[in-house]
């Protein structure tokens, strides 16, 4: 029996709920003993940030070693790596400004997520699907035949990216050292997820 086989795409959209922010402090001292008691210090000042409601550190990674110059041994080094997760998003501004005052070495973020993308991926599903089976009448009504019934469905891929904010992004901090920085300046708001799911169909063809 003649069948047709076609893929199908379906596309959703949700706001993003959750973000992540990478973010470091490194110190140097003449041993490595000094290099974390000074880093010790230094983050002292930063981990009350991550009590806050709605933020959970999900990693601490530390890392020591020693500075050479050549052959010759120059000092250490010492960095602690943080991995932040921020589930109320309205608290984000307020911590990202606790942490440039604490001046990091590096910060990277936010990157956007959802909490739970169970419904919007069962969405995009019955698109994907949707799809399939506009893409199948089409090629029957030119064949001049019917559609049958569905003989065989598979799951394709299911993909997660974060699209650009409708705000542009450009404002700068320039404000004086130990002074909160006015984050909402960033426009770092929630950023759009699309979620996207693709399946392929094979059809009973009928004359």
């Amino acid at each position: 029996m003649a069948e047709v086989v076609t893929k199908g795409v379906g596309k959703v959209e949700r706001t993003a709920d959750r973000a992540e922010v990478h973010v470091s402090f490194e110190t140097t001292g003449s041993t490595r003993n000094e290099a974390v008691d000074a880093l010790t210090a230094r983050v002292a000042g930063v981990e009350p940030a991550f009590e806050r409601p709605g933020v959970e550190v999900r990693s601490r990674r530390l890392n020591v070693h020693d500075n050479w110059d050549g052959k010759r041994r120059s000092g250490s080094r010492a960095a602690q790596n943080y991995l932040v997760r921020v589930d109320d998003v309205t608290a984000l501004d307020d911590l990202l400004a606790a942490l440039v005052v604490a001046e990091p070495t590096w910060l990277n973020g936010p990157t956007w997520q959802l909490k739970d993308d169970a419904d919007a991926v069962r969405e995009a599903q019955r698109e994907a699907v949707v799809d399939a089976r506009r893409r199948a009448e089409g090629y029957v009504e030119a064949l001049g035949a019917r559609l049958g019934p569905l003989q065989r469905l598979t799951d394709g891929d299911a993909e997660m990216w974060a699209t650009e904010s409708t705000r542009m992004r450009t404002a700068a901090y320039g404000g004086s050292p130990g002074v909160p920085p006015q984050m909402e300046q960033l426009n770092l708001e929630a950023q759009q997820i699309v979620i996207t799911v693709r399946c392929t169909a094979a059809w009973t063809l009928l004359d």
